[in-house]
């Protein structure tokens, strides 16, 4: 059986020493980016190779490209050789924030082709609560050779965005928390607002009270809602910087609504430069 949404930890204790098994820790602090890797370094589930989500899974900031740029393909490729991931590797990646970081390892190897590729659901907290073995230490696995297969449909850039405002065959969503979608607070970029006639689904939506997802059917039951006649297609998930908002298209893959996009730069590209229009409040088109 190949897992491509979510994975529970039951599912995966049997196969922790299986070599075509690749497990990435993806643990991260945006307040603290060291964080993340003192923790795995603490305490990871055995054979867990750990992700950076600045080192690893963006590529350098210039100011114009948003907090956490998706890196070029073959930069990407070769992280992915490095943690073994190759053709038929299963890879489960998980963190302890609900999947809000490790969704961003799931959606970019997806975009390079490799469906093989699960969220452990509840985290590293549910595999710890249900008494699973823990180890410290780095740890690394054999490199493999990853080849790219770049999905390009699954991702839009800004002019493209622009260009689709206010058409029906763009429904952006909005992943941040409800304040920084109206424009009432911006802790992080510079400009407050939201994208002009975006919606806003927050992340944790998709959770319920123990950080686990919700059922498939009720997750497809109020992404319908949210897209009203608009297949799922036309949506676009953006958030502060491309992390969280894959936790939206997780959730939509995991309920069987397919074709979403990724906008990679999301706010921190758009309100960067002042010729992009910025709304607040609850206003759209």
């Amino acid at each position: 059986m190949v897992y491509t949404t979510l994975i529970s930890s039951e599912e995966l204790l049997p196969h922790l020493d299986d070599p075509r098994w690749a497990l990435i820790d993806c643990r991260f602090d945006l307040a603290d980016p060291a964080a993340g890797q003192a923790a795995y370094l603490a305490e990871h589930i055995p054979g867990a190779v750990y992700a950076h989500l600045e080192r690893d899974l963006s590529a350098p900031p210039t100011g114009t490209n948003g907090r956490h740029p998706l890196p070029p393909p073959g930069i990407l490729a070769a992280v992915f050789s490095r943690w073994g991931i190759g053709h038929g590797v299963q890879v489960i990646v998980y963190d302890d924030s609900g999947g809000g970081y490790a969704a961003r390892a799931w959606w970019s190897l997806r975009f390079l082709g490799h469906d093989a590729v699960a969220v452990l659901d509840g985290g590293l907290q549910a595999w710890v609560a249900s008494g699973h073995p823990v180890r410290q230490g780095l740890e690394s696995r054999r490199p493999a050779s990853f080849s790219p297969s770049p999905r390009s449909e699954l991702k839009i850039e800004a002019d493209q965005v622009l260009a689709g405002l206010g058409s029906p065959g763009v429904v952006l969503i909005d992943a941040r928390a409800p304040e920084r979608f109206r424009g009432e607070e911006e802790p992080i970029d510079p400009v407050a607002g939201h994208i002009p006639g975006a919606l806003n689904r927050p992340w944790q939506t998709n959770l319920d009270a123990s950080g686990r997802f919700l059922p498939a059917i009720a997750l497809r039951q109020q992404f319908e809602a949210l897209l009203g006649a608009s297949p799922a297609s036309s949506a676009v998930a953006y958030c502060g910087s491309g992390v969280t908002a894959c936790h939206n298209l997780l959730a939509m893959a995991h309920a069987g609504l397919l074709g979403a996009r990724l906008y990679p730069g999301s706010w921190s590209e758009w309100s960067s430069s002042a010729s992009r229009p910025v709304a607040t409040g609850d206003d759209q088109l």
